[in-house]
C-alpha cells in the first residue's frame, strides 16, 4: 500500500501522439482518441452516448452555477442589507468573503471522499443540502442566520469546485478538454454575473428574499436531475495497458527529432491505432449496467488503498510548478472580480451616481460578456491553437501549448483594472466602469480554463487531487487579498 510517484502512473507527462498520418505522402492526419476508451467495457464513461455525457456534465455545471447564483448573486443587495441589519460595509461583505473561503477549504474534504467512495454520492448529498441552505437563507431573520446559511451553502457547493472540473476528464477526450473546461468555468462565473443581474431586478420589484426563493426552486430541480441523470463517473483503467501505451509514446517522442524517423513514425502510430480499433470490435465482456443500477449511491470503494491515504496523497503536489502556477493565476483573476463585485454597490448606489439596485445589477451584463469571451478564448480557441501546434509537431501534443494564449487575459484584464480603478477615482461616466468590469471579468474564465486544462494534461491520473489544490488554494488567496483590500477602503 505504498504511495506511487506520478511517473509510475503515467510516463507521458501529458505529451502524447494525438494525430497520425494515414498516408505519409499526404498532409491529412487522423485524430487519436486519448485516453483510449475501454474495448470491452460499455460502462466506461468515455464510451457513453453523447447525450448521456452532456446531460451528466450539464447537471453538474448547473449545480455549480446555482451555488454562485445564490451566494455571489446577492451582491447588489449588500447596500440594502447593510441598512436593514445595521451592519457596516466590511461586515456586510462577510456574506461573500466567508463563503468564498469555505468554497476553497472544503475541496480538501470532498475530493478525497469522492476518490474513495465515488463522485455520485457526494453530488447527490451536496445538491440536496444546497437546496436546504437556500431555503434557510430565504427565511432568515437575522444577519447571523443569513451569513451562516451562505457559509453552509458554500460547504455544499464546494463539492463541485474541483470535482466538476475533474468530471470533464472522466467524460471527454483530450482534444475536447479545453472547450468543456471553458464551458464549466463559464457556469461558475455565470452565477456571479447572472445572479447579481437577476437579484438587482428582483429586489427592486420584490425583496432580496425572493432572490433566495428563486434559488430554492432551481436547486430543487437540479437536485432531481443530479439524482436521476448523473451516474458514477469514476472508472479504473488498466494500469498495465496505460504503462505500455506510455512507453510506446516515449519511443515516438525520442525518435521524432530525426527527420527520417519522423516520417516513418506515423506509420507505427497508425498501426497502433488500427490495433485499438480492431480490439474494440469484439463483443463486450462486461455486462452493461441498467439505468436503475446506475441510480445506486454505492459503487464500492477505491481498491488497494484507504481513506487516510486519499487525504495524504495530494499533499506532495503543493510543490508541483504546474499546480502553483494554476493556483496563482486563478487566485489573482478571482480576487480582481470579487473586489469589483464588493465595491460596485457602494459606488453606484451612493452619490453621485445614486443608482437603484435594479440599475446597479446591469453592470453584470458586461461582466457576463467578459466571462463568455474569456471561456471561449481559454477553451475552444486554445483547443484550436493546440491542434494547430500538434499538426506542426508531427502529431505530438504538448500540454505547454495551452499556455501561449495566456497573454490575452494578461493584456485585456490588466487594461480593465486600470480603466475601472481610474473611473472610480475620478467618478467618470458609468460606461468606463462597465467597460472596465467587462475586461476584468475576461480573466475569471480564461485563466482558470487554460491553467486547469494544462494541469489535467500534465497529471491526468491524479487530476482530481491536483485540481483540488488549485480550487482550494485560490479562494484562500482571494479571501486574504479581499480582506486587505476592504481594510484599505475603510481607511480611505
Amino acid at each position: 500500500m505504498r504511495l506511487h510517484t506520478l511517473h509510475d502512473l503515467d510516463k507521458t507527462e501529458g505529451t502524447v501522439q494525438l494525430r497520425h498520418a494515414a498516408d505519409p505522402s499526404s498532409s491529412a492526419t487522423t485524430l487519436v482518441l486519448f485516453p483510449p476508451p475501454s474495448a470491452t467495457d460499455p460502462n466506461d464513461p468515455l464510451r457513453w452516448p453523447r447525450w448521456k455525457k452532456h446531460t451528466a456534465f450539464l447537471s453538474v455545471c448547473a449545480f455549480t452555477f446555482l451555488t454562485n447564483y445564490g451566494i455571489g448573486g446577492l451582491a447588489p443587495a449588500f447596500y440594502i442589507l447593510s441598512q436593514e441589519f445595521d451592519r457596516s460595509m466590511a461586515q456586510t461583505s462577510d456574506l461573500l468573503l466567508w463563503p468564498i473561503l469555505v468554497l476553497g477549504a472544503f475541496n480538501f474534504l470532498w475530493v478525497p471522499l469522492a476518490n474513495y467512495f465515488g463522485k455520485r454520492p457526494v453530488f447527490v448529498f451536496c445538491s440536496g443540502l444546497l437546496c436546504a441552505c437556500f431555503l434557510w437563507g430565504a427565511v432568515a431573520r437575522s444577519f447571523e442566520s443569513l451569513l451562516w446559511s451562505n457559509i453552509v451553502a458554500a460547504f455544499a457547493g464546494s463539492s463541485t469546485e474541483a470535482l466538476g472540473a475533474s468530471i470533464v476528464n472522466d467524460l471527454y477526450f483530450l482534444h475536447e478538454r479545453g472547450a468543456k473546461m471553458g464551458l464549466y468555468m463559464n457556469f461558475i462565473s455565470g452565477g456571479n454575473t447572472v445572479g447579481p443581474l437577476v437579484c438587482g431586478l428582483v429586489i427592486t420589484g420584490l425583496s432580496w428574499r425572493w432572490h433566495k426563493w428563486i434559488a430554492v426552486i432551481f436547486t430543487a430541480i437540479n437536485f432531481v436531475t443530479v439524482l436521476l441523470f448523473v451516474p458514477e463517473t469514476r472508472y479504473y483503467r488498466d494500469a498495465n495497458e496505460d504503462r505500455v501505451d506510455g512507453e510506446r509514446r516515449e519511443g515516438v517522442l525520442s525518435s521524432s527529432t530525426e527527420h527520417v524517423e519522423a516520417q516513418t513514425e506515423p506509420k507505427k502510430t497508425a498501426t497502433v491505432s488500427e490495433t485499438v480499433e480492431e480490439e474494440q470490435s469484439p463483443p463486450s465482456t462486461v455486462p452493461k449496467k441498467t439505468w436503475i443500477r446506475e441510480l445506486s449511491l454505492w459503487s464500492g470503494v477505491a481498491p488497494d488503498t484507504n481513506l487516510l491515504k486519499m487525504f495524504i496523497r495530494p499533499l506532495p503536489m503543493f510543490a508541483y510548478p504546474c499546480v502553483i502556477y494554476a493556483f496563482l493565476g486563478y487566485a489573482v483573476s478571482l480576487v480582481l472580480t470579487v473586489s469589483v463585485n464588493i465595491l460596485n454597490p457602494f459606488v453606484l448606489q451612493a452619490p453621485p451616481y445614486n443608482w437603484s439596485p435594479m440599475i446597479n445589477g446591469l453592470i453584470n451584463l458586461p461582466g457576463f460578456i467578459g466571462n463568455v469571451a474569456g471561456s471561449f478564448a481559454g477553451g475552444w480557441l486554445v483547443d484550436v491553437f493546440c491542434d494547430w501546434r500538434t499538426r506542426r509537431n508531427s502529431g505530438v501534443f504538448e500540454p505547454e501549448n495551452r499556455l501561449y494564449l495566456g497573454v490575452l487575459p494578461l493584456v485585456i484584464t490588466g487594461t480593465g483594472c486600470l480603466l475601472f480603478g481610474y473611473g472610480v477615482e475620478k467618478t467618470l461616466h458609468w460606461t468606463s466602469l462597465f467597460f472596465g468590469y467587462g475586461m476584468v471579468s475576461f480573466a475569471l474564465t480564461a485563466v482558470p480554463t487554460i491553467t486547469m486544462a494544462y494541469v489535467s494534461d500534465c497529471v491526468l491520473p491524479v487530476n482530481s487531487d491536483a485540481l483540488m489544490l488549485v480550487n482550494g488554494e485560490a479562494p484562500f488567496g482571494c479571501s486574504s487579498f479581499s480582506v486587505m483590500y476592504m481594510a484599505d477602503l475603510l481607511q480611505v
